[in-house]
């Protein structure tokens, strides 16, 4: 590509988002993540090759190790085998946090009672802070993930009972 085709990718995909997915790729342990936008695709690569996974609605697809995946998978069963009341999961890939900033209080603690529609936790996904509610009316029974940590698609984070 000449100068002019990369000015272009730049103006449309700001190098901040290509590292935050590379720092995403190289968290996770991904093999690849490709994101496409109007004008361009975008893949970054990491160390491991794997199949393709491809997570729905969002635009995005990502490998991830086989090995790791089924791990996982085998973790959420144990999760939803082991516990009683309402899981509560990840709707995307990114870092969890449980206050909406480091020096405010967390938007739910185990005990606190929360209804359809609370606000209980936020998923930052490419500096986007995703806002997640609750789909369950309860108390918060557990949470399984710590402030700051990664998660997966899918991952169980929270129980309400």
């Amino acid at each position: 590509m000449g100068k002019n085709s990369n000015d272009k990718i730049l103006n449309v995909v700001e190098l901040e988002t290509i590292e935050s997915l590379a720092k995403i790729v190289s968290d996770n342990e991904l093999s690849e993540i490709t994101v496409s936008c109007e004008n361009c695709n975008i893949t970054i690569k990491g160390r491991k090759p794997a199949p393709q996974t491809v997570v729905a609605g969002m635009g995005v697809s990502a490998s991830a190790p086989v090995q790791a995946a089924e791990v996982k998978a085998e973790s959420a069963k144990e999760v939803g085998a082991a516990v009683e009341g309402n899981v509560v999961k990840s709707p995307i890939v990114g870092t969890f946090y449980q206050a909406p900033s480091p020096d405010k209080p967390p938007f739910v603690k185990v005990g606190d009672k929360v209804k359809k529609g609370d606000v209980i936790m936020i998923i930052e996904s490419m500096k986007l802070m995703n806002e997640v509610q609750s789909e369950f009316d309860g108390t918060v029974e557990k949470i399984l993930v710590s402030d700051g940590q990664p998660v997966e698609f899918d991952q169980p984070i929270m129980i309400i009972k």
